[in-house]
């Protein structure tokens, strides 16, 4: 586990679910002081995990790097406009 960096998520705007492009990560709620745990998951085989905590649904989205997020529904497009 050392050999690679593990991506932290927030979610300090309150989204249902976000888009990740990574399996392992730190989920850690909003931004300070209105944060969590900072909580380890790894979605395994699944393409989604919810978070103990703030019950953020992560959905894995192969196409994005290890940092992007997007909240479902939205478009990278949609994004960048």
């Amino acid at each position: 586990m050392a050999g690679h960096r593990i991506p932290h998520f927030q979610n300090t705007a309150g989204h249902a679910a976000i888009e990740i492009g990574a399996k392992e990560f730190m989920c850690v709620g909003a931004h300070p002081p209105y944060d969590h745990p900072h909580v380890f998951l790894d979605m395994g085989h699944d393409a989604e995990k919810v978070c103990p905590y703030c019950s953020t649904l992560f959905k894995y989205n192969a196409e994005l790097d290890d940092v992007t997020t997007i909240p479902a529904g939205c478009s990278y497009d949609e994004l960048a406009a």
